[in-house]
Formats: structure tokens, C-alpha cells, sequence
């Protein structure tokens, strides 16, 4: 997901915060020397650290949620003097569940149903997968006409990002015992989708209770000022 997903979540936080949201590599307005290399966690940390570079900021909090989650958790390893907060916000770490290889053959599955028959039916195949159902907040079923940006991303997903972002395995002692305060968030009407279960097995391994925030998947696209207050909140009660 782009920036545009998070424009109103954004606009919520920056009352009190300044707020920097950005495409990811080859999503939206970021545009690559090399279309064909694949997008991993850890690729995506090193360009989080080269955007604080670049905006003079020592350190920041970070909030991602499900693909920019895992990002997000990489960042907190990879950079740690670089990040005070990190929320990682229903992160799809299938290895962390018991039926994970299984899950990676549905991955591989979807990676071969977008090259054969295009990122539409990957994103049909994914959605059942998940457990999303019609009226979802993050249900990753585009809403109106797709533009040729919005189909390129979507292959681009499918082809170069999601085996690398569904197999990340975390560090969880770093996560755990590392200078980083890390955070794990789920929503309350998450329970079914896999990316909630993943979640919660993360919360057992870290030793701290998830997060609860309003919604689902994207209860910050649905709901994204009773959203911001959640993480506004857990931001203040770790300054005290």
C-alpha cells in the first residue's frame, strides 16, 4: 500500500505529531533502477533508515501495518538507534503459525495464479485466503476502476513481495530485549483473519499483550481518528 491508504490516518496523527508517510520501493511514486529485484523486510528497513537520512531525523516512531508491519519489525532490528516506538500493526509472519508450510504452498499458490491469470484473480485468491469477507476496511479488493498504476502495483505485490514479506522470520530476541519498544497491534474485528493469529503468536513469543485498536485490517483507513487516539495514547504512555 501507498500513502494514499493512510492520507486520513496521517492527517488524525498530525495534530500533535509530525507525520511522514511514503511509497514504498516501486509502489505509487517510488520508482526503481531495478523493476525485477525482489522487495524483502529488510530492504525496505535500509530505505526507512535512508528517508530518516534524508529528512535530518536522528530518530522517529514507526507505525506499519500487515506487509509495512514486517517492515517495520525489521527496521527495529536493523536499525535500532534509529527508532524509539515501533507498532506493528497485524504483521502476516507465517512462520510464527504451526500450519506454516502449508501457508507457504497458498503463497506460492498466488504468486503462480497472478503470473498466469493476472493480479485480479491473485487478489481474489488472496482475499479468501486471508479470511476477508465483503465490506472489509482492509480487504484487498480495490474499490471502483483499477488504473494501470494500481495494477502494477498489485503484480508487483504478488511478484516480488509477498513470499519475501510472508516468510520473514524475526529476530524476537532483539525484538524483545533490544533498546527498541516494540508494540504489536491487532483489531477487534480481526479474530478470523490469519494475519490476527499471527499477531497474537508474536505477542506469546515478545512476552506483551497486542495492542487492541478499533476495526479490522484497515481500521485506520474505516475508523482513522478513533484509531490515531489509540496509538497517540500508547506514544504519550511511553514518554512518561
Amino acid at each position: 500500500m501507498g500513502v494514499g491508504g493512510f492520507a486520513m490516518f496521517a492527517d488524525a496523527m498530525s495534530d500533535d505529531h509530525t507525520v511522514v508517510t511514503h511509497d514504498p520501493r516501486g509502489i505509487g511514486a517510488s520508482r526503481l533502477d531495478d523493476p525485477d529485484q525482489d522487495s524483502t523486510p529488510d530492504l525496505r528497513a535500509d530505505d526507512l533508515a535512508a528517508l530518516l537520512d534524508a529528512l535530518g531525523a536522528e530518530s522517529a516512531d514507526v507505525f506499519g501495518s500487515s506487509g509495512g508491519a514486517v517492515t517495520a519489525l525489521a527496521l527495529a532490528t536493523r536499525h535500532p538507534a534509529r527508532v524509539r516506538t515501533v507498532l506493528a500493526h497485524e504483521p502476516p509472519l507465517l512462520q510464527l503459525l504451526p500450519d506454516a508450510p502449508r501457508q507457504n504452498v497458498a503463497v506460492e499458490e498466488m504468486v503462480e495464479t497472478c503470473r498466469r491469470d493476472g493480479p485480479m484473480a491473485a487478489i481474489a485468491q488472496f482475499t479468501r485466503w486471508a479470511g476477508f469477507e465483503e465490506g472489509d476496511e482492509g480487504a484487498p479488493v480495490p474499490q471502483g476502476e483499477l488504473t494501470e498504476r494500481d495494477l502494477a502495483d498489485v503484480t508487483r505485490f504478488y511478484l516480488h513481495e509477498i513470499r519475501h514479506t510472508t516468510r520473514y522470520q524475526p529476530d524476537l530476541a532483539a525484538l524483545r530485549d533490544g533498546p527498541v519498544r516494540v508494540e504489536v497491534g491487532v483489531g477487534t474485528e480481526s479474530a478470523r483473519l490469519m494475519t490476527y493469529q499471527a499477531s497474537v503468536r508474536l505477542t506469546e513469543l515478545l512476552g506483551r499483550p497486542p495492542v487492541v485498536f478499533p476495526g479490522d485490517h484497515g481500521g485506520f483507513i474505516g475508523r482513522p481518528k478513533e484509531f490515531a487516539e489509540v496509538l497517540r495514547t500508547l506514544l504519550e504512555q511511553g514518554r512518561r
